[in-house]
Parts: structure tokens; C-alpha cells; sequence
């Protein structure tokens, strides 16, 4: 069965919201046979990634860039599965209170460095989470997860 990694850091109430329309929508009853695992990441290993089909990535915009414990994950896992993992489809999705540019400049770097395939441009949400950015996150969950159905 495939098998969808997120990997996510939420560390506020709305990047929690954020993350449980993503997994809602990951784990869509329509979506069949794909295995959804989550983990934080701080505690996202190399293995994780080498044992998924395809990875769903959260994460604040802080001070302009991606989260230091999404960098950490990449820092982590960039080597060990850079030929493993090449041509992988991803999503990601990014929230800021302010600008997330520099983030998802960061995002889109570091996965074109390990070669993964987007299968959906980078959902960049600011401010409070409403219906609208709850729903895109449902989409985005729902669209990562399909890509891997057999």
C-alpha cells in the first residue's frame, strides 16, 4: 500500500487547524489504499522518508523562512535520501503571519535540490484560518494523498 509521510510543525493553534484539514483531507474515505503517516518534524526520520511514496510538508513562515524544525528535518534527511526519493510527488503548505515568500522560496529550493515532484503549487495562507483556508487545506491533503492511490 503507499504511503503518504506529513511532516509538519505546529507549534500555534493555527498551524494545528491548519494540520488537521490537511489530514482530514489526506485520509478522505475516497481516497482508498493509501497509508497516512504523520510526524512532527522534529521526530521525522530518514527512514520515514525512504519507506513513503510521497510527503505532504507543513510549516510556519518564521522571520521569513521555513520553520527551524522543517530545516532541521531537510538538514536531517537531505544525503541519506537524496537518490532514494528522487522524483517523488509532494505538497506543501505554509502559514505566516506576515510574508511567507522567503518560505516558500525555501520549500521550493530544498525540494528541487532532492529532485521531489510537486503536484500542487505551495499553499501559502496568512492570518487567522478561515473556512476558505481550512477548505484549500482539505484540497491539498486530498490531492497529495490521490496522487498516490494504485
Amino acid at each position: 500500500m503507499p504511503r503518504l509521510l506529513i511532516v509538519h510543525h505546529t507549534p500555534s493553534p493555527a498551524m494545528q487547524e491548519l494540520f488537521e484539514a490537511v489530514l482530514e483531507g489526506a485520509t478522505d474515505p475516497d481516497i482508498e489504499d493509501v497509508e497516512v503517516v504523520r510526524r512532527p518534524a522534529l521526530s521525522a526520520t530518514a527512514s520515514d522518508v525512504l519507506e513513503a511514496d510521497g510527503y505532504l510538508l507543513g510549516t510556519p513562515a518564521n522571520i521569513g523562512y521555513i520553520s527551524g524544525a522543517l530545516k532541521h528535518f531537510f538538514d536531517t534527511i537531505y544525503y541519506p535520501c537524496l537518490d532514494a526519493t528522487r522524483g517523488r510527488p509532494f505538497g506543501a503548505y505554509v502559514h505566516g503571519n506576515l510574508g511567507t515568500e522567503g518560505a516558500v522560496k525555501a520549500l521550493r529550493d530544498i525540494t528541487a535540490g532532492l529532485k521531489w515532484r510537486p503536484v500542487v503549487e505551495t499553499l501559502s495562507l496568512a492570518g487567522a484560518p478561515d473556512g476558505d483556508a481550512r477548505e484549500r487545506c482539505r484540497e491539498l491533503g486530498a490531492t497529495v494523498a490521490a496522487t498516490l492511490m494504485p
